[in-house]
């Protein structure tokens, strides 16, 4: 899996990067975050070191071998005239031993749990990379959210500027009365501070977005107004089902069940006998010294090979060996219910998530007419306002409506997007391809605040 992630997302990074050198889009900044985004790159190496485990099972089934050298020599002569140049005795001895398990259920069923848990890892790092896709493109929105929050306030600022202005002048003349003005004053102090607040939030999209690449975006591709917003595929139960097969968070659970299974298992085998295998080769040569003549009293030396089956049979370890096993069954017990409250949890999620995606094209188009019927009241008030049968608040109000309704029309698209991944996400099957697709419906004219 992610193999398949890195090859897809750096193949797609080289093929837009071709394109458009210099455009920040989604694609080029996805390659850029599984390349520099900390939390994957730790979530790698606890991978990696997590890897290290299986090894370390297995290696308790595997033949275990040791050699020895070892040498000895002393001297020995009156006190205080001791001579070195001749050694009265020495000895060497150099020792192989290999130790074979030929049964130990434990150590068997510890193996096939380290494997299952090896598993596991796995499912989680998948989880860390779809989820990274997610961060990655929540931040890429929530920049172009910013963005356009941004340009709408600074166009009702305008607005209610100029709407001071006009107002202002008109009771300078006499057609208006002192409280209009300050009115469309209050309005435009509101307005003010909220472009104020809006271009701080942009600047913190902007640094959420570099935290996870480590490098800025300045400029980032818009998305096109004709993006297509359709309801999810198929039934709520067919993406049930499909999340129930594929998300890894569940199958990492399921794998952490099968591999606490194997422990307990385990555990059950320290009553059994443990059968071994052991061999051993030796060699030792002596020279035991002069006599009292200076002639050699004796050299010898020894070979020897041994082979050895070795039988153990656990009796009594005051209750630690019962002690073990009742607490591996407990923990089977706990990672029965964590598995199957993580299999409720995802249910939960994908159904909430599918509804979402659902509600998310409805709410589009509800508030586009929103924007139609907000500019055609905005009109009608302001001929009315003209004319004198409405007056300046109702037009102060029906502007902030239209500015609103913009704003909500931003979100409710931006909203549909991630709720579209996060579908496919909590499913278990989002992949690089989709940023792929949606980067299509990206323009490689970059988003800056009007």
């Amino acid at each position: 899996m992610q193999r398949f992630i890195r090859k897809t997302v750096l193949a797609a990074g080289v093929f837009f990067a071709a394109q458009s050198a210099f455009a920040d889009d989604l694609v080029t900044i996805l390659e850029l975050a599984m390349r520099n985004d900390p939390a994957l790159r730790q979530a790698q190496a606890q991978l990696r070191s997590g890897q290290q485990q299986l090894t370390l099972a297995r290696a308790s089934l595997l033949p275990q071998a040791n050699a020895s050298v070892s040498e000895q020599r002393q001297s020995t002569g009156p006190a205080g005239d001791i001579s070195y140049t001749s050694l009265d005795a020495s000895s060497r001895r150099y020792s192989l031993g290999i130790n074979q398990s030929l049964l130990n259920m434990p150590n068997w069923y510890s193996y096939q749990g380290a494997k299952e848990a090896d598993k596991a890892r796995l499912y989680n790092f998948q989880a860390q990379e779809q989820d990274l896709i997610i961060r990655v493109a929540s931040a890429y929105f929530n920049v172009l959210r910013a963005i356009d929050d941004l340009t709408t306030r600074r166009q009702e600022e305008e607005a209610a500027q100029r709407q001071f202005e006009r107002t202002r002048q008109r009771e300078e003349v006499g057609l208006v009365a002192i409280t209009e003005v300050y009115e469309a004053q209050a309005v435009y102090d509101l307005a003010r501070n909220n472009t104020i607040l809006a271009e701080d939030t942009l600047a913190s999209r902007y640094e959420a977005l570099e935290a996870i690449t480590g490098q800025p975006h300045p400029n980032i591709d818009i998305l096109r107004e004709d993006f297509p917003v359709m309801e999810a595929d198929g039934n709520i139960e067919e993406w049930v089902q499909e999340a129930l097969n594929n998300n890894p968070q569940l199958l990492a659970a399921r794998a952490g069940v099968e591999a606490q299974t194997m422990i307990a298992k385990a555990r059950r085998a320290d009553r059994l006998p443990t059968v071994n295998l052991q061999g051993g080769y030796s060699h030792s040569e002596t020279n035991s010294g002069q006599g009292a003549d200076g002639s050699v009293r004796s050299i010898g030396a020894i070979e020897g090979v041994s082979v050895t089956l070795s039988v153990s049979v656990p009796l009594f370890s005051g209750y630690a060996v019962t002690a073990r096993k009742e607490q591996a069954e407990y923990d089977l017990v706990a990672q029965q219910e964590s598995a199957n409250l993580a299999r409720r949890q995802i249910t939960q999620d994908i159904r909430n998530a599918y509804r979402r995606v659902n509600t998310d094209a409805l709410v589009i188009a509800q508030r586009q007419q929103a924007i139609i019927s907000a500019e055609a009241a905005l009109n009608a008030i302001e001929a009315g306002y003209e004319v004198g049968t409405r007056n300046i608040v109702d037009v102060l109000q029906a502007r902030q409506q239209l500015f609103v309704a913009l704003r909500n029309y931003s979100d409710a698209r931006y909203n549909y997007v991630v709720d579209t991944l996060q579908l496919k996400r909590t499913a278990g099957v989002l992949t690089p391809q989709d940023i792929i697709d949606l980067n299509q419906w990206l323009s490689d004219q970059p988003a800056t605040a009007q």
